[in-house]
Order: C-alpha cells, then structure tokens, then sequence
C-alpha cells in the first residue's frame, strides 16, 4: 500500500454529529463515549462545585489514574451516561479540543462547542472509603474504582518492563508510578490481608458490586517466567475469597500471558472466573515495536497461543484480550490509512474469535508520559466503525459480554453494542 496516503490529521474528519447521522444502527451513546475517550474533557468551575466527596468519587487510588496536574487538582472520577453506562476520561491540558462538563440550569451537561450534547452524572460514592484496614491502611488507598460497580484492585502497581526502558509506547503507567513512588502516594504492594478486610467492607453495600477485577504490572523476572507475579496474584485471590462464603466469586484476572501450568495453579487454587491478557495491537511487527517488553520476555506468537491455551482452562467466553484501538495507525511504522487499520485489526479479532476469545478495545489517546504522547489518535468514525465490527464478529461465533459488559465494565464501545443488540 502508498506510503503517501494522507494521515489522519491531515483528512477532514467527520464531527461527532455527523457520524452519529451516517451510523443511525450504532448507539449514539457509544458514540459520545468512544469520542469522549479519545479527545478527553475538561470541568468548568460551576461543575466542580456540584462535586460533593460525600456523594461523588473523586480521583483515587489506581494503577492508572491521571496525574492530578493535568487540570483540576481534584475531580470526579468520571462519568455516567443516561443509558447507564460509564465513559472513562479525565481533565486534560493538553488536550485541543476536550468536551466541557458543566452545570447549566440545574443539570449536569457535557458540551460540544457551545452545544450540549447530553446530560450526565458523576459516579456514586463508595461507602467505606473513609475506612481504615486494621493495619491503618484507609481503605481508598487499598481499592481502586476505575468502574462505579466493580471493586478493583492492583496488587502490584509497577510494570518491570520499564526498567529497561521497554514499557508499552503508548502506556504512561512507568511515568506515572515513578512520581507516585517520589511523593509517597501510593504502596506498590498491597498487603492480602488489608485487600480482605476491604472486600469485606464494602460487601456490606448490598447490591453495589457485580464483579472484582485484579490487574497491575509485569513482573517477568529475571527468568521471564512471571512466576512472581503468579503468586502475588495467587495471595491476593486467595485472600479474597476469604470474604466470600462461594467457592467462586464474580471476578477478572488482567495480567500477563501466563503458561498453561500456572493458569491451572491460579484457577485450582483461588476462586478466579475469567482470565485476560491484552495483546493491544493484532499484528506481530507492530506488536514488536509497540510493545517491546512483551516481545522480548514471551513475543507475539506465543502470547497469542498462551491467550487460546487458556479457554481450555478457564472456558469458552470467561477469556478474552483488550486492545488498544487505532495504536496500530501510530508512526513511523504503523497502518498508513484507517481503511488498512480497520482491516487489519478486524481480522486479527476474527482469528481470536474462531478460538472462543473476546476483544475489547480501548479507544487509544495518546498521553503525556507514553512515548505516543505526540501522535494522534485516528479519527471518531474510526472507532465508531471498529466497535461495530468487532460486535458484528462477537455474535456470529456466539460470544457474548457477560464477563465484560456494561455493568461488569461499561467502557467498551464493542461490548456496549453487544448489550443493546
């Protein structure tokens, strides 16, 4: 294919209104919410003096939260949508255009230059936040709630595979921790038993929670096995469980691509449901340069086979991998038109689909502290016409998004349609 194809900014894109007219069968919540992800928003004054931290989240504790110095020192978490369903995005200064959270006539709005788009609300508090574990932990600082009805938990919050420099390019977890790690804001470690005590608290809000997902960082060792990572997340399972009276409990393990062996050991010995590691991009050489660490310690093929391996563990529709939507468009090396991104990625989510295993995307934005922090991310219509394709192959091989759907996460355009089909 010509390299002189125009790029992305370069062509005239379509406003969120317009691809709202021309995909009348696509949501147009999942449609604000995927264009919300990628240009990011910001809160006016009148806004964030609705935020009440009784009330509302607030930013928190998370492997991946946003740096509180990119706008409003503090914030809600985020957003939900008049479907239900939440949008995942912070203040950016960055960023050329963001939405705008306001407060107009009594209601919570999220504006489109000068219009408003639609209402929204900010995300319910938890109930036990001003808690505290037994060892003096307060418990915000022990959960994150990246979903307003999932209790998340990043047991270990590094990823190793920045040591060297070969963090994934479009991830900025390695900047962020490190400035964490300056200011003492966060453990890197959290203890099972204070990841106990907190799920054990926050049960008590009959009805809040529907699922627990665990993730953090890599931790490939010296040998490449992972095998430290495997127990950490074994002890942190395990303690867990301990809050519950079922020998399996709603859950999610995002973690790295563990062999056969150790995703037995995991499942025989906690009560883990579903499994997960991300592959982000669908194509080996893209995977090579955009995910170097991941290349090196296991490579594409066989984290791909590692992934399939694992539906004879965990079952048909409780594994799938998430990607990093349009990062395969990233340059110098990546897709040089949306067309060619857009086919590229659908086949890649076909050949997964035949195995069993779900994709979800992430709607890729390029932030400060990734090494894509300059790129830019495709156009809406991109995205709009991803999710779509990636729905349209999830129902013709019969995989539907219990294990990752509105309620259990709510910020996957493809999963979101799903539901509403």
């Amino acid at each position: 294919m010509s390299t002189n194809l125009l790029q992305p900014s370069a062509v005239r894109q379509l406003s969120r209104r317009e691809v709202v007219d021309k995909y009348p069968e696509v949501s147009p919540f999942v449609i604000l919410k995927a264009d919300v992800q990628r240009r990011s928003l910001r809160y006016t004054e009148r806004a964030l003096a609705t935020l009440d931290r009784k009330k509302h989240q607030v930013n928190v504790r998370h492997q991946f939260a946003i740096s509180s110095d990119h706008g409003e020192a503090v914030f809600p978490f985020s957003l939900l949508l008049r479907d239900g369903t939440s949008v995942i995005s912070g203040p950016d200064a960055r960023a050329e255009a963001p939405y705008v959270v306001d407060y107009l006539d009594g209601r919570t709005v999220i504006v489109d230059g000068g219009e408003i788009v639609d209402e929204v609300e900010f995300w319910p508090q938890h109930d036990f936040l001003d808690k505290f574990t037994s060892s003096g932990k307060p418990m915000w600082q022990i959960a994150g709630f990246s979903r307003p009805q999932r209790l998340d938990f990043a047991p270990y919050c590094y990823c190793h595979f920045w040591d060297n420099g070969h963090g994934c390019r479009y991830c900025n977890i390695g900047s962020l921790v490190k400035k964490a790690k300056e200011t003492g804001s966060i453990d890197l470690r959290l203890a099972p038993q204070d990841v106990y005590e907190t799920v054990r608290e926050a049960l008590k809000q009959t009805g809040r929670y529907v699922n627990i997902l665990l993730s953090g960082g890599s931790i490939p060792g010296a040998d490449h096995t992972f095998e430290e990572e495997v127990q950490v997340y074994i002890e942190t399972l395990q303690a867990i469980g301990a809050a519950f009276d079922t020998r399996r409990f709603p859950s999610q393990l995002v973690a790295s691509a563990f062999t056969e062996k150790q995703l037995e050991r995991i499942y025989e010995q906690t009560g883990l449901l579903s499994y997960t590691t991300d592959l982000e991009v669908l194509d080996e050489e893209k995977f090579n340069w955009i995910c170097p660490g991941k290349a090196e310690t296991v490579g594409y093929r066989e984290w791909r086979r590692r992934l399939i391996a694992a539906v004879d563990i965990f079952g048909r529709g409780r594994v799938s991998t998430a990607i990093v939507s349009g990062v395969n468009m990233a340059q110098p090396h990546g897709c040089s038109s949306e067309d060619e991104a857009l086919e590229e990625t659908l086949a890649g989510v076909e050949d997964l689909a035949r195995h069993g295993i779900s994709v979800a995307t992430c709607a890729w934005n390029p932030c400060e502290g990734s090494a894509f922090h300059k790129q830019k991310t495709p156009s809406l219509e991109f995205h709009v016409r991803l999710a779509r394709g990636i729905a349209e192959i999830a129902r013709q091989y019969g995989l539907d998004a219990d294990m990752d759907n509105y309620r259990r996460c709510g910020n996957h355009a493809s999963t979101d349609l799903l539901r509403i089909a």
